[in-house]
């Protein structure tokens, strides 16, 4: 079935107390000498010498406490408001499956710095030099490097999206836009210096808010785009762990690129 396609992971692990995430996972490992033995002897009613196709041994399982914002994930509209285009917004086990199976575009902007603004322009810019006109349900991946920097403070450094440009995306047809940082906005740090320079609160997460007024998704902490042989011409499959009435969920993304 994959004859002729090269899968490419775009994810990070959801680890634990990981550096790269301000509210991080907390992960209890249960190995197979003993919780996990404990577990199966209650379970099952046995003895150790009783569970001879592992000598002795339980199983594994992990225990995690995280929000649905770590790690590799997407962001469904209900994330950014209580409405989106007004109307209820989706939550993520809402989200069509379409738009999280689909042609995608990778855009480099690496050159942008940490805190710098992507605007139209340089969406415009980067679509010209790969001679590229964006299509209905296009995944639109922003290609800044920050994931390089994952293990360390330098990681929150990236530039991001603002309202226009974000709706710029929106108003293509794009439905799905994903980042190789930690947010599709600008640092936190840069958003609450411009509110504290102009006490103007529309400097406050402009591209997420964006969402309130046109609907669309966003993958956040994706990785390793510049493995990507070339900017279009490959699908991506970013479909999200279906949590009831949840803003997020967790998914595993993926390139997939038919070999030349």
């Amino acid at each position: 079935m994959f004859d002729g396609l090269r899968l490419i992971d775009l994810s990070v692990p959801l680890a634990d107390q990981a550096v790269s995430e301000p509210m991080p996972p907390a992960i209890r490992y249960i190995d197979h000498a003993h919780e996990g033995l404990a577990q199966m002897q209650q379970f099952f009613g046995v003895r150790p010498d009783d569970l001879v196709w592992s000598g002795g041994q339980g199983w594994a399982i992990e225990e995690v406490t995280a929000i649905t914002h770590a790690g590799t994930h997407v962001d469904a509209p209900y994330h950014y408001g209580a409405t989106s285009e007004g109307k209820p917004a989706r939550t993520i086990d809402q989200v069509p499956l379409e738009w999280c199976f689909a042609p995608g575009v990778v855009l480099d902007v690496r050159y942008k710095q940490p805190g710098e603004l992507i605007g139209i322009t340089d969406l415009e810019t980067a679509l010209e030099e790969i001679d590229y006109r964006l299509r209905p349900l296009d995944i639109v991946l922003l290609h800044t490097g920050a994931d390089r920097r994952i293990d360390s403070a330098d990681y929150f450094a990236q530039p991001g999206l603002g309202r226009e440009s974000t709706l710029w995306l929106v108003e293509q047809g794009v439905r799905v836009i994903g980042i190789d940082a930690y947010t599709l906005d600008r640092p936190f740090a840069a958003m609450v210096a411009d509110y504290r320079r102009t006490g103007d609160g529309r400097h406050i997460w402009p591209a997420h808010f964006a969402g309130i007024t046109r609907e669309y998704c966003q993958i956040e902490k994706l990785a390793n785009l510049d493995q990507i042989p070339r900017p279009h011409g490959f699908y991506v499959s970013c479909l999200p762990v279906k949590i009831e009435r949840a803003s997020a969920g967790w998914c595993r993304a993926v390139a997939i690129v038919p070999e030349e």
